[in-house]
């Protein structure tokens, strides 16, 4: 893909590159998946953190069927999930019947083909995920530290907020690069869903493998390497901030 990148039928060249970096279509899609990851991440990862503090005071076996029914729907993603989501809230999904027999005017009014459709889809997929990972992060807050925190005067919220959310930020950063990673690098349910009809990277690149109107590989390949150094600068962002805030902890 590199070498593609940097080639075409007279040999080694950079209009790849320029074309990505001067086409502001291109440059659209960049910034619509940049967008919708960074929202969908930072919301699968907020109430991923409330529901994983809320299934720690479950037991043992009941923590376990949460668990394996998580890893299930880790799974159900791509064509299927975006087929779902239609039969659920498309044009004429069940819940938009509902909604427009029930008069729920703002509910009503939702479009799932549209950017707050997409958004919903990849919060869906980045929530099973965001919950594996973060679920060993709570497990290692020992409940000695709670009591010996206790024993010391600290209320409940001074104690998250001095001992458990340091002790867990290396994880949630870490959590939230891998969201992010996923769904700069989804295309399948995008796609079922909006075909080429958003601009998101993803599609752009399938787009011009596959040839609307003829096929460009080495253009789709320059594309993808910018991808994936976007992705691979987020996770280099994230360990450094990882190692920071290890260092300030010792």
């Amino acid at each position: 893909m590199l070498i593609t990148s940097f080639s075409n039928s007279e040999g080694f060249t950079l209009a790849q590159y320029k074309s990505v970096l001067t086409n502001t279509y291109i440059l659209q899609g960049f910034k619509n998946s940049f967008t919708l990851s960074v929202i969908s991440a930072v919301i699968a990862l907020v109430v991923t953190l409330f529901a994983v503090y809320a299934i720690t005071h479950f037991s043992q076996p009941v923590r376990e069927k949460i668990l394996i029914l998580t890893n299930l729907t880790s799974n159900f993603s791509g064509i299927p999930l975006a087929f779902a989501f239609i039969v659920l809230l498309g044009n004429s999904g069940l819940f938009t019947l509902l909604f427009d027999k029930w008069e729920i005017g703002a509910l009503s009014s939702f479009s799932l083909y549209s950017w707050s459709g997409l958004l919903l889809i990849y919060i869906y997929f980045q929530l099973p995920l965001a919950l594996m990972l973060l679920y060993p992060i709570y497990d290692g807050i020992q409940q000695q530290w709670k009591e010996a925190a206790a024993l010391l005067g600290a209320s409940t919220l001074q104690f998250w907020l001095k001992v458990g959310i340091p002790v867990m930020l290396p994880g949630i950063v870490g959590t939230f690069s891998v969201l992010f990673a996923n769904a700069m690098g989804a295309y399948a349910s995008a796609y079922a869903l909006t075909n080429s009809n958003y601009n998101l990277v993803a599609i752009r690149i399938g787009a011009l493998i596959k040839g609307d109107i003829f096929a460009q590989p080495e253009l789709a390949s320059a594309i993808a390497v910018l991808l994936a150094v976007t992705m691979v600068t987020a996770m280099l962002i994230s360990e450094w901030s990882i190692k920071k805030t290890r260092g300030k902890l010792k």
